[in-house]
């Protein structure tokens, strides 16, 4: 009898695991049965070009921890940047109200009051405010007097410094790639040891280089130090005013009507007329501006199609010859080299950038990483329109004299929906192919970890979400918790395990409830 009772107790005691694992996961929790509340966040990203709204969102009761903020929608508001409106500032405001309107739709009615609303301008606004304080005040007033009508939280409208374009363009990629801090199937935070990114934005008016560094910038200005999540980052960046890539452009047009009296980097056989203003009216200009001009002169200009005087054209944007530190990058700048701090594999808003990973340790393969908009646009262009291979420096060399070698007609054959861009296309690569290889110092073995997207899973990478996270406290300083509540999935596989330990226990029991009777009838 004692031998019975001892040979059905570990069926028992499997069956109690089982049931009471099952009890415990079944508890009517609100994280388990119910959906989460969830709070929403509004950037307006006022590009030179353009703006764009971002609508982001998060379980209400997760602030603070990390790969939570994801975005919900987006909406691209119709018109140039509220920088272009700085002879009418009241039609700044008034560009917003359709994307403002998409905003009172998607956020829910009774999550309106809490929602923050931020407004942040870039290179475009920097521009004018220093040609024009007031303007620049009158536009940003305007806006402001938009966005205080709808029922958001609304926290201010402001222009960035590019400093601060670049670090929350930084903070952004490498929070949405979970390379601060991720959270672990079982529960457990952990720190990746893949390291972080650097961030490369090329926008309408401005571009920026960040990355994080071992050791201290030769130049204050252009360190950044964080602390987040526990861990200290030392962080390299810098913003060059005038080199993005509405402005390059304007610049190649100055310099082509002065210096060849064609474009060398449009194609053979288109041509246009060129109104001087819209030419010498940009601060970016002004170096090139004629002592005597008629700003409302128009000339005709026609393109040669010539990849090396393209290149001439580009390279004398640059000025390589100056440098107070032990290296800079190009105008004076100092920057510390990117080759050696980069440990990267073979592959592949506003703004528009590149991503490239920083190894933790020396001699660590990485995987490689991402870039966004007018960086992405060039080189998508050049791979799907082109159909040309861009992987390496040279491929990406090879690549821009021949869409620099095509005439107006072949372009025209290969892209017939892109006729409004077309005639940029060869300019606007060979700047991102120069800015890289010269400007920013990239070798073959660094390119290799650059590759070219617009978006890190759903969500757009540029500086937007790192702006937010950091106005509203949403990455912390120190580490959150080592332990927390077990997320769904995990819940569902420690379900599973408990319904078949269950199952197993009343397999064996009914086994020896049938090995019991057949004794009995023996």
């Amino acid at each position: 009898m004692a031998g019975k009772v001892l040979s059905l107790l570990p069926p028992l005691l499997l069956a109690a695991a089982g049931l009471a694992g099952l009890l415990l996961l079944c508890v009517p929790t609100r994280d388990v049965w119910e959906l989460p509340a969830l709070k929403y966040g509004i950037v307006l990203d006022a590009g030179s070009s353009h703006t764009s709204m971002f609508i982001y969102k998060w379980p209400a009761d997760k602030e603070n921890d990390t790969g939570i903020v994801g975005q919900h929608s987006s909406c691209n508001v119709r018109g140039g940047g509220i920088s272009s409106y700085a002879d009418d500032p009241s039609r700044a405001g008034q560009s917003l109200v359709e994307c403002l309107d998409q905003a009172l739709q998607e956020v829910p009615k009774e999550s309106h009051v809490h929602t923050p609303l931020y407004l942040g301008a870039t290179a475009g606004m920097r521009l004018l405010n220093l040609t024009s304080p007031e303007a620049s005040a009158n536009v940003l007033a305007a806006v402001t007097r938009t966005l205080t009508r709808y029922p958001f939280d609304f926290r201010g409208a402001h222009i960035l410094s590019g400093q601060d374009e670049g670090v929350f363009g930084w903070v952004t990629a490498n929070y949405l790639l979970e390379n601060f801090i991720k959270y672990g199937w079982v529960g457990r935070w952990f720190r990746p040891r893949k390291g972080t990114l650097g961030a490369m934005d090329l926008g309408g008016a401005s571009t920026q280089i960040t990355f994080e560094t071992a050791s201290p910038a030769e130049d204050p200005a252009n360190e950044v130090r964080l602390r987040l999540y526990g861990q200290h980052y030392c962080v390299y960046t810098h913003s060059f005013l005038c080199y993005g890539r509405d402005q390059v452009l304007r610049r190649l047009l100055a310099g082509a009507l002065q210096t060849h009296g064609f474009h060398p980097c449009w194609p053979r056989g288109y041509s246009t007329q060129v109104l001087l203003q819209d030419v010498y009216e940009s601060p970016c200009t002004v170096a090139q501006r004629p002592q005597t001009l008629n700003s409302s002169t128009r000339v005709s200009l026609a393109g040669s199609s010539d990849p090396a005087l393209c290149r001439g054209l580009i390279l004398g944007l640059f000025n390589f010859s100056s440098c107070r530190f032990s290296r800079c990058s190009f105008n004076g700048i100092f920057q510390p080299p990117v080759a050696g701090n980069f440990m990267v594999s073979p592959g592949g808003g506003s703004g528009a950038g590149a991503l490239w990973r920083v190894g933790p340790a020396h001699g660590e393969t990485v995987p490689p990483l991402q870039a966004f908009s007018a960086f992405f646009y060039t080189v998508d262009f050049l791979r799907s329109v082109m159909g040309l291979p861009v992987a390496t420096l040279q491929q990406l060399e090879t690549a821009v004299v021949a869409v620099c070698n095509q005439t107006w007609s072949q372009l025209q054959a290969k892209a017939p929906g892109q006729r409004a861009r077309l005639p940029d296309y060869c300019a606007g690569a060979m700047f991102v192919q120069q800015l890289l290889s010269r400007g920013y110092g990239f070798d073959e073995r660094a390119f290799g970890g650059v590759t070219f997207q617009s978006k890190a899973g759903d969500t757009a990478v540029g500086w937007a979400l790192g702006y937010m996270l950091n106005l509203t406290n949403l990455i912390p300083a120190e580490p959150p918790e080592l332990r927390k509540g077990t997320d769904f999935r995990s819940w569902v596989a420690l379900l599973l395990l408990f319904a078949a330990m269950l199952l197993a226990a009343v397999v064996l029991l009914l086994r020896q409830a049938r090995s019991a009777g057949a004794s009995s009838a023996i």
